[in-house]
């Protein structure tokens, strides 16, 4: 039986005491303060924090409770909006932080150390009705329906060991290009952390992914692989992860443009796969080939790599490539392993429809947004955990180990006999 019941009037307290147990246990008001919320009078930080946080349950928006008297707020929409819009609270630091305590502190001990988990790098529209008023709305280019929306990128990075995702950290992108931001822009002191955030918005989407990273790395999150799709897949990309350390499973964008050095030759994906002989039969890849990654003139360095063919299952006839730089473990593995990227799909599908993602808040103001971002995914983390513990008998503790004696001296005895 879920431990998180569906919201009614009935459910409501035991909702508010799971919300109060996880602010607790994870010590969120602490990590707040961390990052720069400071409030010495007024309405209690927990009364504002907890209502933004639960009000994604009742299925009603905060006016509208108010129009039916039903608000148990104990503020006003002046004092949320303020709540919002404070440019001094370091947001993306508070869900790095939160994450790694997460991981760290509770869902690594449920995962077995042969077991992979990941970092994992994607992007998805956050699109604005109102853009033209939305400060650094642009036009933004949805590489799913392949068309331009107004709007922004949500450049995301999260953790999965392929039973909980744990969204890590977020930039809602504008862009580098000043024709295509159509909304307002505000000149800040550079040195806040307000001005950062919006500098950060206007960088190129792979150097977002590796800033991400690095914060996430001093942090204290770890993880055996780092996966993206193809629009980050780049050479000197996955160069710059490989010199931090971790390995990289993508993949391979079809481009001309993009080579690789094979059997002393530079070709790119499409050359490599005609001029190899592929796996016939029932195989679960066509192609498998060590090929290295990299320009030491251009990128710094390079790497060893293999790169893993196999059929496109929307399309028998057509195919993919898989890159991974770990070369220890064999083709099999590398095609279950970015199975897992999926999860930040379903991490998308499941903030934009259940979760109120660019529906709950309609602020135009870019500290506001990326606030409204920050609570979606601390929505989503509160969810994971309570998911895991739900499913994961592990969490039961002292009783799992002593079962798990109990079964292993059982076993033992059968064996002797």
């Amino acid at each position: 039986m879920s431990s998180l019941p569906l919201f009614d009037t009935k459910n409501e307290p035991k909702i508010a005491r799971s919300v109060e147990k996880f602010f607790k246990d994870y010590k969120v008001m602490e990590l707040l303060r961390r990052c720069g919320l400071r409030k010495s009078k007024g309405i209690p930080l927990w009364s504002i924090l907890s209502y933004i946080f639960s009000n994604v349950f009742p299925d009603r928006s905060m006016y509208m409770q108010q129009k039916s008297g039903k608000c148990t707020s104990g503020f006003s929409k002046n004092t949320y909006y303020r709540f919002m819009q404070n440019p001094h609270i370091n947001w993306l630091r508070l869900t790095i932080l939160l994450a790694e305590r997460i991981v760290n502190g509770h869902l690594k001990d449920l995962t077995s150390d042969q077991r992979a988990d990941c970092f994992v790098f994607d992007d998805s529209p956050y699109s604005r009705t109102g853009y033209k008023k939305t400060e650094l709305a642009a036009k933004v280019f949805d590489h799913v329906s392949m068309t331009y929306k107004k709007g922004f990128r949500m450049m995301t990075m999260g953790w999965t060991d392929g039973s909980s995702f744990v969204p890590i950290a977020s930039s809602l992108l504008s862009s580098k290009n000043d024709q295509n931001v159509i909304g307002t822009t505000k000149k800040i002191n550079k040195r806040t952390i307000a001005a950062k955030r919006r500098i950060m918005a206007r960088s190129k989407g792979t150097d977002v992914v590796i800033q991400l990273l690095d914060q996430a790395l001093k942090a204290g999150l770890t993880a055996k692989y780092v996966m993206f799709d193809t629009w980050f897949s780049n050479p000197h990309q996955i160069v710059q992860i490989s010199q931090r350390g971790l390995n990289v499973i993508a993949m391979v964008k079809k481009s001309s443009k993009i080579t690789y050095e094979f059997e002393g030759k530079r070709m790119n994906v499409k050359q490599i796969f005609n001029a190899c002989k592929k796996r016939r039969g029932r195989s679960r890849y066509l192609l498998s080939v060590p090929v290295k990654v990299g320009d030491p003139a251009k990128d710094g360095a390079q790497i060893d790599a293999r790169i893993v063919c196999v059929r496109n299952r929307s399309n028998r006839k057509d195919w993919i490539a898989l890159i991974c730089t770990d070369m220890t473990i064999d083709e099999n593995e590398i095609i279950r392993i970015y199975g897992k990227r999926w999860d930040i799909e379903v991490f998308f599908k499941t903030c934009k429809s259940f979760l109120k993602l660019g529906t709950e808040y309609h602020g135009l103001s870019y500290d506001a947004l990326t606030a409204h971002t920050a609570f979606v995914f601390l929505r989503y983390m509160f969810m994971s955990v309570e998911k895991r513990n739900d499913e994961d008998d592990r969490t039961i503790g002292e009783l799992f180990s002593t079962l798990s004696q109990v079964l292993s001296t059982i076993l033992g005895n059968f064996i002797l006999k």
